[in-house]
């Protein structure tokens, strides 16, 4: 099946284009689903419907739904959060304040993505397209399977063990329950569920499309996301600037706001090269309903195949060179500077500005020293010898 996942600033119109794009393939022939994780869910203000928070046919061959958040907050977090409230009940926290304690901040959009999953897995469906949260809080929850990941397999263990072997002294002497069996095995069932997301959404049927308006500052937003979904593994293949207004003739407002949406339409292609690139008309009036939502897709997609895998950035690779081998990260519009780089053990840690991915080294690298890295043409290079080796020198290591 094809996914594509469309993300952008908030308010930039990629409900709509996610709708759009949801039309155009139903209308295909395609069994289709477009569902919406974003908390502040537009979808069916777009196609003109009811919300549901089950699949819900409103076209042929096209279904509708926004994720029940704290639904799925409840059946995946439900052990968890009792084993917290009964810590806070020991600890005489009125059961109130104990309940808003035990909901992470975050945790509702994060379980948002098991649905996404399990819709993928269900075998319904051609084509699923997904409303993702605005761009911040999508790269922060496309992050964090991986970041989870390291913690069980490295901390979880270590903890389940401790406890299993000092619970009764744990608990006579701190007076709190420690957490059973239950609690451990519901905190696995949780990772292995976002690491099947992970999985899912990393695949090569998976599309990210970038959606963003012909303003710098927005584009500066698009630029960044863009790095970043690179950085975790996640395949950009296309970018929509919406909204851009036709030629503006004689009206001097107009004229000046198509002047300025020119520059920016440059700043995009020059950002966004090899990626496809789309561009979509400020309509007359607001695209809402089917009808209104197939001219929108016709105007963005023209006679391409709204499902067709744009040109995305190679994955993770390693090559052999004279005196060792070379790991490249692709990093699409990253600055050297921007860069950060350290090793832990048979772990490489890299930081672009406040995002950082710890990426495991194959085996076949983890006795390999980093003798130097830079970035070059939209890669991180770093360079490995053999241990016996003398490194290069480092000033390039960003």
């Amino acid at each position: 099946m094809r996914i594509l996942l469309f993300t952008g600033k908030g308010g930039v119109g990629k409900s709509t284009l996610a709708a759009a794009t949801a039309c155009a393939t139903a209308a295909a022939g395609h069994r289709t689903l477009v569902l919406s994780t974003d908390a502040a869910h537009s979808l069916a203000d777009a196609l003109d419907v009811l919300p549901t928070s089950e699949p819900a046919e409103v076209a042929e061959n096209l279904w509708m739904q926004h994720v029940d958040a704290q639904d799925r907050f409840e059946r995946s977090w439900s052990d968890i959060q009792g084993y917290l409230l009964s810590v806070l009940d020991v600890a005489g926290v009125d059961p109130v304040a104990a309940e808003e304690l035990t909901v992470i901040p975050g945790a509702e959009e994060v379980l948002a993505l098991l649905e996404v999953r399990a819709q993928a897995r269900s075998g319904e469906w051609d084509v699923l397209v997904v409303d993702c949260a605005p761009t911040a809080e999508t790269l922060r929850l496309l992050a964090l399977p991986e970041a989870l990941g390291w913690y069980m397999t490295r901390v979880l263990p270590v903890e389940r063990r401790v406890v299993r072997a000092l619970k009764p002294v744990l608990t006579r002497a701190a007076g709190v329950p420690m957490p059973s069996d239950s609690v451990f095995d519901a905190i696995e069932r949780l990772h292995a569920d976002l690491d099947d997301v992970r999985a899912v959404l990393t695949g090569p049927e998976t599309s990210v499309r970038l959606v963003l308006t012909p303003e710098s500052v927005v584009l500066a937003e698009a630029r960044r996301a863009y790095t970043f979904l690179t950085l975790f593994g996640y395949g950009v293949d296309a970018a929509v600037v919406n909204r851009v207004f036709p030629d503006g003739g004689a009206d001097e407002w107009r004229s000046t706001w198509v002047a300025a949406q020119a520059r920016v339409l440059a700043d995009a292609a020059d950002s966004f090269a090899g990626l496809d690139l789309r561009t979509s008309v400020y309509r007359a009036a607001e695209p809402v309903g089917r009808e209104a939502l197939l001219d929108l897709a016709a105007d963005v997609y023209g006679d391409a195949d709204p499902l067709a895998h744009g040109t995305a950035v190679p994955p993770m690779g390693v090559r052999s060179r004279a005196g060792g081998v070379v790991l490249s990260l692709p990093l699409p519009l990253a600055e050297q500077d921007d860069v950060r780089l350290a090793r832990k053990g048979d772990e490489l840690v890299v930081s672009v500005a406040s995002y950082r991915r710890l990426l495991t080294l194959p085996s076949g690298l983890a006795r390999h020293r980093v003798a130097g890295a830079r970035v070059r043409d939209g890669e991180l290079q770093v360079r490995f010898t053999e241990p016996d080796d003398e490194p290069e020198t480092p000033q390039e290591t960003p």
